[in-house]
């Protein structure tokens, strides 16, 4: 029997992320590039990918997905902002896709991506209500409301990574000051754990995961401050969208509980006890091929219209 494939492509601000997927999500290819520095190149990378998958696919790609990081308009099928690679800003997507696929394709914010694929493969599965955070040097979210992917009436709905957490915080890339972004992300824990430590030295944000790891004072209690913030606004995502399920995936997630704890403890301060008794909040279970794999069944579920 032959298999009908589909590809993704996942581009984040260090790495583009692309793969082959399966009808029921499982990848049967995946790999990454660095992140191509403009949007030309960007575009000669992903053509140069498509033409491989093509002859890897021999005859059955159906559909191809595309995520990409920013506030993307379903109007104008452009990402209008994008924070953390303003080179998206404004690009005609739909037209510089259609150059380079020759079958019908999706395209969405990364984050939404991740979350209809840990929605249809992963945490999220079997829930009609869903809020999926990723936590990495950004943080984007996406989500799942009455049993399908909520845009909002522009297609910019579910940007928590940009709901203000600390007026008096961070300047943010967004133009906001004080977004989760700022007091969440990897960066700032890391600068959460210098001003702590009180080393001048460069620190990088996988050293800070491994010190907490080893019970380092300081980089426990950067941690928890960045996850008091995140608590922050899990707790107004329970009281505003009483969900059945919040998951959180992103590198951060992936480094140990400390934050996750945080976060859950000051989250059941900030809301309802009957809201947060009734949302469970978990890791993601995919990792980072939550985005390929979503990105691959959004494909899969436009062809069908097709």
């Amino acid at each position: 029997m032959t298999t009908t494939l589909y590809a993704a492509f996942d581009l984040g601000g260090t790495n583009l992320k692309y793969g082959l997927a399966d009808a029921q999500g499982g990848l049967v290819r995946k790999d990454s590039v660095p992140t191509p520095s403009k949007w030309a190149e960007v575009v000669e990378v992903m053509a140069g990918l498509w033409k491989d998958f093509r002859q890897e696919a021999k005859g059955r790609l159906a559909g191809a997905g595309f995520g990409f990081p920013g506030i993307y308009s379903l109007k104008d099928k452009k990402i209008l902002q994008s924070p953390n690679y303003s080179e998206l800003d404004n690009v005609d997507l739909q037209a510089a896709l259609s150059k380079i696929v020759d079958v019908p394709f999706a395209v969405d914010n990364d984050a939404n991506m991740a979350a209809y694929g840990e929605w249809r493969c992963g945490a999220g599965r079997g829930t009609k209500s869903m809020v999926l955070l990723t936590i990495g040097t950004g943080i984007g979210s996406g989500l799942i409301l009455d049993g399908g992917l909520w845009h909002g009436r522009c297609g910019f709905a579910g940007e928590l990574g940009h709901i203000t957490v600390n007026p008096d915080g961070d300047l943010c890339q967004c133009g906001n000051q004080g977004c989760l972004e700022t007091e969440a992300a990897a960066p700032k824990i890391v600068r959460n754990y210098k001003d702590l430590s009180k080393t001048k030295k460069s620190v990088k944000a996988e050293e800070v995961f491994e010190k907490a790891n080893r019970g380092e004072v300081a980089a426990i209690k950067a941690f928890t401050i960045a996850g008091a913030y995140l608590g922050v606004a899990l707790g107004i995502t329970i009281n505003l969208l009483n969900p059945e399920k919040i998951v959180l995936g992103g590198g951060v997630m992936m480094t140990g509980d400390i934050l996750l704890q945080a976060a859950v403890e000051e989250a059941s301060r900030r809301c309802y006890k009957a809201s947060f008794d009734c949302c469970s909040i978990e890791k993601a279970r995919l990792g980072t091929d939550a985005g390929l794999i979503g990105a691959a069944l959004r494909a899969q579920a436009l062809a069908k219209k097709s």
